[in-house]
Order: C-alpha cells, then sequence, then structure tokens
C-alpha cells in the first residue's frame, strides 16, 4: 500500500503507541493540575486568589485592612488576585502541555503531506 502514499503497518503501530502514551500522559497532567494550588494576589497583597492548575476556584483570603476601604477598591483588588491567578494557572497548563506533547513528531507519510 505505500505505493499509493499511505504510510506502512510499522508506522502506524508506531503512531499509534505514541497516541496511547499521551492519552496516559495526558491523563497523569490532568490529575496533577487537579492538585495544584497556584495563587495570585493583588497588586498590593490584601486579597488573595487560590486556583487549581485546571482553573477551579479553591481559596479567597481578603485581609481586614482591605474590607475597610471603598467597594470600588476591595472590588479591583480582588479582580487583580483572580487575574493574576488565572494567568498563572494557564501558563502553567500550557507550559505542562508543552511538555507532554514537546518533541513528538506524529507526522505520518501520505497522511500529513510528507513522504
Amino acid at each position: 500500500m505505500a505505493a499509493f502514499g499511505l504510510p506502512n503497518f510499522g508506522q502506524l503501530t508506531e503512531a499509534f503507541r505514541k497516541a496511547q502514551q499521551i492519552q496516559q500522559d495526558a491523563q497523569k497532567l490532568q490529575e496533577e493540575l487537579d492538585a495544584m494550588e497556584i495563587k495570585g494576589t493583588s497588586n498590593d497583597g490584601r486579597a488573595i486568589i487560590w486556583l487549581s492548575g485546571n482553573q477551579q476556584p479553591l481559596r479567597v483570603h481578603v485581609e481586614a485592612s482591605l474590607l475597610t476601604e471603598e467597594k470600588g477598591t476591595v472590588e479591583e483588588a480582588i479582580l487583580e488576585a483572580l487575574d493574576n491567578a488565572y494567568t498563572l494557572s494557564t501558563t502553567t497548563m500550557r507550559n505542562r502541555m508543552e511538555e507532554l506533547t514537546g518533541g513528538l513528531n506524529l507526522d505520518l507519510p501520505g497522511i500529513n503531506g510528507s513522504n
């Protein structure tokens, strides 16, 4: 079948093996991300929010001194902490996914345009 530009059986077997490994590694990564606690803080440090590596909200801490401020100041501090935690969480997730898939070459001759 290789004459028609299709991969040979060995190439398909290797591609399936790699796909299974990626699936196993992805499951392990999912568990790791779920267990992570990523801390985001407001610029002044008086509001703190923890998210999992999958952006699941875990905890919030607001210092009492912040609660004496105007409503808008409190809201801004909480939003800053949330944004910080979210950015750290998504960056962590993206980096871990790149580690998982980096270096894997799943190109198959005849399927992805390479021969």
